[in-house]
């Protein structure tokens, strides 16, 4: 019987099969034992897993049978590296305030103990406080004296002090005798003054209701202010309707009851007109300011470049010059402002037409708030709304919110509209809304003067004025 065997190897599928023949010889040697077993095999073939096959040649057991052997050869390869391992060292310092993880597992807590433990703190210094039938042993420490040094409580008129008595001691209430009686001050109002005067000023029924109507806006437009200048900017889109006039008045108004310091800057690149609303003390512009802003370090200095009028007002002029005044640019303005920022409370800055110019940028950033004017007719009325939509949508939503619109009644048109139509659209977009009536004076375009003003139209600037001051900050936010 021949046997062949046959691998998977890829040099063995690829060589021809060769079939060696046993020579005579080998065959006779063949053990009788082995070919029983293996006719048995092939007569009955168990169920096993091998990997080799077994054929047997169909002719029968008399004849040659061939095996046939398939071998499935794998070949992997395995390195194993072993590397030194890092042990990181705890410093002593860490290891100290290291709190240790210890797991626990809740189904083998043991809670049939005590939840809390009681820990005994054992100090060398220990405070022994003696018994309470020893009182000789303790000591309590005496009150202090009071404080009566600056206090006359609890003495009367004329006694002295346990102690010596400070300067500051004798003020004007304990040394002035003002009588019996503190009576108030006397009344303002025709009819309040004849009575108080009547009654030898026993009676004072108080100030009349027009003159406590001007305190109040006094008490208004008076507010004390910390933390910087605040600056109100007056702008309109529209030539014509007032602009530098309500300028003018609201800063008369302010500068004619604050006892600080008020400014009006014509920040105009069209030839402003600010300053020839007022009687003007020098021939100087803010061109003269920016050329001599490092020389200017005193309020002196700067006083001789401004005019000032009959209510205390200062006033900043523009260049009569178009072209000069054209080149008055942002920077210019930063430069009049940060002068106008160390002497002054309140600046008002009468600005152009030009919503676009660079001066106008500078304007609006240093803003606290703005006055929009607006005439009675209806294309002013709509310029006016149209400006505060340009505020808007270039990013001072909040200037619009504290913004004044100020409705001046004086131009053409405004018998034939409907004012609180007007009033009612803005009302609805602005803070507040302040109407400046007709007066002749302010029609001429002259210089104002302010005492000479009709009383409506000196309430109506007061008012605008108090309208404003009430929108800023009494202390700017840092």
């Amino acid at each position: 019987m021949a046997i062949r065997r046959t691998t998977n190897e890829a040099a063995a599928s690829a060589a021809p099969e060769e079939t060696r023949e046993s020579p005579d010889d080998e065959t006779t040697i063949v053990d009788s034992a082995d070919n029983a077993r293996l006719e048995r095999e092939v007569a009955h073939p168990e169920p096993v897993d091998s990997p080799f096959a077994e054929t047997t040649d169909p002719a029968g057991p008399e004849q040659s049978s061939e095996l046939t052997l398939s071998t499935s050869v794998t070949e992997s390869m395995t390195f194993t590296v072993a590397l030194p391992l890092q042990v990181r060292e705890t410093p002593e310092d860490e290891a100290a305030l290291t709190i240790t993880d210890i797991a626990i597992n809740p189904d083998y807590m043991d809670v049939s103990g005590p939840a809390t433990t009681t820990i005994t703190l054992v100090s060398d210094q220990v405070a022994i406080m003696p018994d309470a039938e020893d009182e000789s042993a303790v000591v309590i420490p005496a009150l202090p004296e009071p404080d009566d040094v600056y206090s006359r409580r609890g003495r009367q008129r004329g006694e002295g002090s346990t102690g010596p008595e400070p300067a500051t001691m004798l003020t004007a209430e304990r040394l002035i005798d003002n009588g019996k009686r503190r009576r108030r001050p006397a009344p303002e109002g025709l009819w309040q003054e004849v009575l108080y005067t009547a009654t030898f000023h026993l009676v004072n029924i108080g100030d009349s209701y027009a003159v406590r109507q001007r305190k109040s806006l006094d008490a208004r437009i008076g507010k004390h202010f910390e933390g910087g200048t605040r600056f109100v900017a007056v702008l309109t889109r529209k030539g014509g309707v007032g602009k530098t006039t309500i300028s003018a008045l609201l800063g008369m108004a302010m500068a004619d009851v604050r006892e600080d310091r008020i400014i009006a800057i014509d920040a105009n690149p069209d030839r402003g007109t600010l300053a020839e609303r007022i009687t003007r003390n020098t021939r100087a512009t803010v061109r003269d300011v920016i050329t001599r802003a490092r020389s200017v370090t005193t309020f002196n200095e700067f006083q001789t470049l401004i005019s000032r009028d009959e209510t205390r007002m200062d006033v900043l002029a523009s260049d009569a010059d178009p072209t000069i005044s054209e080149a008055f640019d942002e920077d210019d303005y930063n430069v009049v402002a940060d002068i106008a920022e160390r002497f002054y409370s309140v600046a008002v800055t009468d600005c152009g037409t030009g919503m676009l110019h660079s001066a106008m940028s500078a304007t609006l950033q240093r803003a606290d708030s703005v006055i929009v004017v607006s005439g009675g007719s209806v294309d002013e009325a709509r310029l006016a709304s149209e400006t505060l939509t340009w505020l808007e949508s270039n990013g001072y939503p909040e200037l619009v919110k504290n913004a004044v619109v100020a409705l001046n009644t004086a131009t053409q048109g405004t018998n034939l509209v409907k004012l609180d139509e007007i009033e009612a659209h803005f009302a609805s977009r602005v803070r507040a809304i302040a109407r400046m009536p007709y007066d002749p004076t302010l029609a001429t375009g002259s210089v104002i003067r302010y005492r000479q003003l009709k009383p409506n139209t000196r309430s109506a600037a007061r008012e605008l004025a108090a309208i404003v001051v009430d929108g800023l900050d009494a202390q700017r936010a840092s």
